[in-house]
């Protein structure tokens, strides 16, 4: 089975819920989008709200994890803060099965994503980078790198172009097939150009939902897959309830949505991403990757937050098993 190292931010995801949407407007965060907040507009969203539950997260780190629990090999490298969020964060990947490649800051306190959850499941991030968006070139080695086979990345790290591009070349040196997962519609629309460079000339692997597909090509989700998957080996655009589409060469494939209780919408396409990749490297077919990707993110959006209980796992291996 082939290996996987995700890099990303390493995050702790504080989950909370909130029955009037016009809270968002007051702090400031539209709703859906993902916002990076300072230290202090953190402790005042923090203020704010009540959190409902904390798990380590992250939007590489959560795919990563779900691979893990799949039972595949493998690792995350991001930075943490020499603290609470550090080491909780650290516990957290090493109980679910990944290898931590974690570096740890002197200077700054780890980085934490603030989940809002409005009553319709809609999430909406305020994210405090903090110790995370201190991972740069220097961190990545080819002697750490060597002997992984995927490398896989957020699109969220667009906004640190020097180490992206770096880790990007390093892991394209050593032979390794690259996948993005493009994070979310307002960072896509913000750094367009130097994403479809990354599409185009590097990635291999290509997600995006297609509110991400629309701000890439400014296509609808059919012609958005046309387009990215002409310019690497596999694409899939998600379309919500709708399911998702997937492409490689001149095979689509439609994945249909698998049916769900809705509580949070939390990690759903970070699942999605897991299950997909996991079929991937088992040598599934690309219909059978999508359908696992569906199966895993319908199990995680009936649970708050992007981690799920052992016993939901145990039903998604029961189901997988027969795919």
């Amino acid at each position: 089975m082939k290996k996987i190292l995700g890099i990303g931010s390493a995050l702790v995801d504080i989950l909370s819920r909130i029955d009037d949407e016009e809270v968002l407007n007051r702090l400031g965060l539209p709703k859906g989008s993902m916002q990076l907040v300072s230290a202090d507009e953190a402790e005042a969203i923090n203020k704010t709200l009540s959190a409902t539950n904390m798990a380590a997260g992250g939007s590489a780190a959560n795919t990563i994890s779900g691979l893990a629990k799949l039972g595949a090999e493998a690792a995350f490298l991001g930075v943490v803060g020499d603290d609470y969020l550090g080491r909780f964060f650290e516990k957290e990947m090493i109980e679910t099965g990944v290898v931590p490649m974690l570096v740890k800051s002197s200077t700054s306190p780890s980085g934490r994503a603030q989940a809002i959850v409005t009553k319709d499941s809609e999430r909406t991030f305020a994210t405090y980078l903090g110790a995370s968006q201190e991972l740069s070139k220097e961190h990545i080695t080819p002697e750490k790198v060597d002997g992984w086979d995927i490398f896989y990345v957020e699109g969220y790290l667009v906004s640190n172009p020097v180490m992206l591009d770096h880790a990007l070349k390093t892991a394209a040196d050593k032979g390794m097939n690259i996948a993005i997962d493009l994070a979310s519609y307002n960072v896509v629309s913000e750094n367009r150009e130097y994403l479809l460079d990354i599409v185009k000339n590097r990635a291999n692997i290509v997600f995006a939902n297609e509110e991400e597909a629309k701000a890439l090509t400014g296509m609808e989700p059919e012609e958005a897959l046309d387009y990215i998957a002409s310019m690497c080996d596999i694409a899939v655009v998600k379309i919500g309830k709708k399911g998702a589409l997937a492409k490689h060469g001149d095979l689509m494939v439609r994945i249909a949505p698998v049916d769900a209780k809705v509580i949070d919408t939390t990690g759903a396409g970070d699942m999605f991403a897991a299950g997909f990749l996991w079929g991937l490297i088992n040598g599934k077919t690309l219909q059978q990757c999508g359908d696992i990707g569906s199966i895993l993110a319908s199990k995680i959006i009936e649970v708050t937050g992007a981690k799920m209980d052992e016993e939901r796992w145990e039903k998604i291996f029961q189901i997988i098993d027969k795919i």
